[in-house]
């Protein structure tokens, strides 16, 4: 089949953009067959492109070399027509689409491209294609209106981003993609230098101490919108490379940084999903999320607190209760409103959810008019009832569910039952958007394989001063830091905190985190005397652009708003990356593949 060249063809419009008041006019509209249908006498064809679609028809009464060169033109063709803009028959009318009213008489075709049987049709936006086709055929996968929109989308908000740091004298500064590992946070990507045979540059992990240093430097305010790159195992909301907007500022506080990022969020809502967050986002200690959601990216779009029960139940004559506090362990409690009809079946179901959590299992109590139903109600004293539903708020028809172990365990255990609860009975709203910042987050957490302490965030976190010199030398687990999470939905969208700027502070925090000084200066040498050379008051905060992005498209996978994703084995099936090198290039490098390597 021969195909046509576009010559000094221009297209005066794009699909979507052809409208009523057009009707008469010649047009040039190009892009895609999204449809085909032969009536004969006549074929229509629905031509798409990344705005939408228009009909055109081909007919003998309009022009018959273009009408019979019609006859070859299928599905995803790409074709660029002249035509005249017609009103439709009344009864052809489409309202749902935008150019519903209007179809376009071709003159004149030019056959452009042909396409070849396709794995799964693009036409169609609902059919079912599982993730692993789509991505390995990704190109067309993005050619679906769904996806488009999605990028689109995301270009759309990039840009509400810049402007708003533009507005607010924010400098953006490029940083370097090749760069030091300092292994204080997941796991680098490594990248080997031919030039420096044996010695490595590392992707990475965030800008961090290079936007601290701009600081350092005077810039006194910096973003940027930039890739970032971990290598971790990953879950549907992680990418081994990611994008963040990331900022720091100088001589600022936990206030003003908070405030800064609420108007940039409340912007960036309303100028793409046209949603107005209601400002200023509340704020919650790190100490009330964990206690009364299990978690410190709580889901505040419903109730279903975790209630304390440990004052009520250390004395019951149920064992299981006891043995957990004995143990300094705790009890807590989920009421669920009209959970009484839960069946067994679903009240099984969520036993075997919680062992995700490794807790051993789960207590209920159902409130019925003749009182308590469940198997541990006899362990309980009428005035125990009674204190129990008092606490809780229960009432005939309700639900009480029990968790007893470990604090972390009954965290972990409780806080996802409740989103699994909410999720089961409908209680969650994907068009509701609850933020909330949490804040006072304990500066270090005891890893018990290593049997130290490793920073909850990263090691140039600002403590609570009184803190840190109040349990420096007894328990430095009660320092709290002054950094901050925002959370959406239960989904934490980044964090942030105040810097570190004085050496003598930074050493101090290396020395509890049991960094050796010779270890410091290999690691972290060049920032340390950054911070000798009139390093400002500093803070600053990351936050995922992809995961906004899922929110904003209102999409369940990261995947569904990055262009050319991997998969959760950390492959490009598009490109089949990662592969394999050739001997020559290995050698280039000095390094060697053992052989245990390649079983």
């Amino acid at each position: 089949m021969k195909l046509d060249q576009l010559e000094n063809w221009q297209r005066t419009k794009k699909c979507e953009e052809v409208n009523i008041d057009d009707v008469g006019t010649e047009q040039i509209v190009m892009g895609w067959v999204n449809t085909r249908r032969d009536h004969g006498g006549v074929i229509f064809c629905d031509l798409r492109d990344y705005t939408g679609i228009v009909q055109i028809v081909f007919g003998q009464q309009h022009d018959e070399t273009a009408f019979k060169k019609a006859d070859s033109v299928r599905s995803e063709y790409v074709l660029a027509v002249r035509g005249i803009v017609a009103k439709r028959d009344p009864e052809t009318i489409n309202p749902k689409m935008k150019t519903g009213e209007i179809e376009i008489h071709v003159s004149e075709l030019k056959l452009l491209n042909t396409c070849s049987l396709l794995p799964f049709q693009i036409a169609d936006e609902y059919q079912e294609t599982n993730e692993k086709t789509r991505l390995k055929f990704r190109i067309l996968d993005l050619r679906r209106s769904a996806m488009q929109k999605n990028l689109m989308l995301r270009s759309r908000a990039a840009q509400v981003v810049r402007d708003f740091f533009y507005r607010n004298q924010f400098f953006e500064i490029e940083t370097p993609v090749l760069t030091k590992s300092t292994p204080e946070g997941a796991r680098d990507f490594l990248v080997p230098s031919r030039v420096n045979t044996g010695k490595f540059f590392a992707l990475p992990q965030s800008p961090q101490l290079f936007k601290q240093m701009l600081m350092v430097s005077g810039y006194d305010r910096y973003f940027q919108i930039v890739k970032c790159f971990r290598d971790e195992d990953l879950r549907g909301n992680r990418q081994p490379e990611f994008t963040q907007i990331d900022i720091e500022l100088s001589f600022t506080n936990q206030d003003q940084i908070l405030s800064l990022i609420e108007q940039m969020m409340a912007n960036l809502f309303r100028d793409t999903i046209h949603y107005e967050i209601p400002l200023p986002i509340p704020r919650m200690t790190y100490q009330e999320a964990m206690n009364d959601y299990g978690s410190d990216a709580p889901d505040l779009r419903f109730g279903l607190k975790l209630i304390d029960m440990n004052p009520i139940v250390a004395n019951c004559s149920f064992k299981v209760f006891g043995d957990a506090i004995k143990k300094g362990g705790v009890v807590k409690a989920i009421l669920v409103p009209g959970g009484a009809d839960f069946s067994r079946k679903e009240l099984d179901d969520l036993t075997e959810f919680v062992r995700i959590y490794r807790a051993k299992g789960m207590a209920y109590v159902k409130i019925r008019e003749e009182g308590w139903q469940s198997p541990i109600a006899k362990f309980f004293t009428e005035e125990e009832i009674r204190k129990i539903n008092e606490t809780t708020g229960a009432t005939v028809g309700d639900l009480i569910l029990f968790g007893a172990d470990t604090e972390k365990i009954v965290n972990d255990s409780m806080g996802n039952l409740r989103k699994e609860i909410a999720q089961k009975t409908g209680l969650t709203k994907d068009s509701e958007f609850n933020f909330v910042w949490i804040t006072d987050f304990p500066l270090f957490e005891f890893d018990e394989e290593s049997k130290r302490f490793t920073s909850s965030h990263h090691p140039f976190t600002m403590p609570n001063e009184t803190d840190l010199d109040q349990w420096e030398n007894e328990d430095p687990g009660q320092i709290k830091s002054v950094a901050f999470d925002l959370v959406l939905n239960g989904v934490e969208l980044g964090g942030g905190s105040i810097r570190i700027h004085r050496k003598d502070l930074q050493e101090r925090i290396f020395k509890l985190l049991s960094i050796k000084d010779d270890e410091a200066q290999a690691k972290f040498g060049f920032f340390m005397e950054a911070l000798e050379q009139g390093a400002p008051p500093h803070g600053g905060l990351a936050l995922g652009f992809d995961r906004i992005m899922m929110f904003l498209s209102n999409t369940k996978s990261i995947r569904d708003v990055i262009a050319f994703p991997k998969t959760q084995q950390a492959s490009c099936l598009l490109t089949e990356a990662p592969s394999e090198i050739e001997k020559a290039q290995l050698q280039e490098l000095g390094l060697a593949l053992r052989k245990s390597n390649l079983s």
